[in-house]
């Protein structure tokens, strides 16, 4: 079983930290289907193509029934015309809803946690805090763990720390009431905080 590497204040190496059996057993069935609702509550729905009945003009015929030697036609607003409407075009009335109960949401995040401690990517620190509010030493310590990207999770975000790592783009801190399956796997590696994972791992 993998095992989330704890940091010290420093944020190097001291240790491991045992994770519940239960978040690998976990079929990350869940986890896609999360990720696949969250992605779609995230479309704009505005892509819309209006219909022969729905384009301005067309009253008129554009010529005789008969007599002329060509193909019928009755509205210049035919979906064969340049111009027309739009035959089977898209619609702004889709619902793109995707429903995933408490339950499932809860085992996805447990699969997404279990997948970067099996990566060795989960990252456990007392706490997470820059108290020069710099982000260049916010950015050395996503550089010591050598990682493209990292999401911060702590229980309560101070200011210091917020100015510090709000313009690296390859790092994201949010509370731990802002943690789901989605953001865990939208990044490389996890920093977060012992007592919201311990927080966790009590509800799991």
């Amino acid at each position: 079983m993998s095992k989330a590497i704890v940091l010290d204040s420093s944020y190097k190496n001291s240790g491991e930290m045992d994770l519940p059996a239960s978040f690998f057993e976990v079929n990350s069935h869940n986890l896609y289907l999360y990720v696949k609702s969250y992605q779609s509550a995230l479309r704009a729905n505005t892509a819309k193509a209006k219909t022969r009945a729905e384009v301005r003009g067309g009253g008129k015929k554009p010529w005789s029934q008969k007599g002329r030697g060509g193909a019928r036609a009755g509205s210049n607003r035919s979906p064969i015309w340049v111009g027309g409407g739009v035959s089977h075009g898209p619609k702004n009335n889709r619902n793109y809803f995707q429903k995933v109960n408490k339950k499932q949401k809860r085992l996805a995040l447990e699969a997404a946690l279990a997948e970067k401690a099996n990566s060795g990517k989960l990252f456990v620190v007392d706490t997470v805090a820059v108290e020069s509010g710099k982000t260049k030493d916010a950015a050395n310590i996503i550089k010591s763990l050598e990682t493209r990207s990292a999401l911060i999770v702590k229980e309560l975000i101070d200011e210091k720390s917020f100015y510090a790592f709000r313009n690296l783009n390859n790092a994201y801190m949010i509370e731990s009431n802002e943690l789901n399956a989605y953001t865990a796997v939208a990044f490389e590696s996890i920093i977060i905080e012992k007592n919201v994972l311990e927080n966790l791992t009590k509800e799991g």
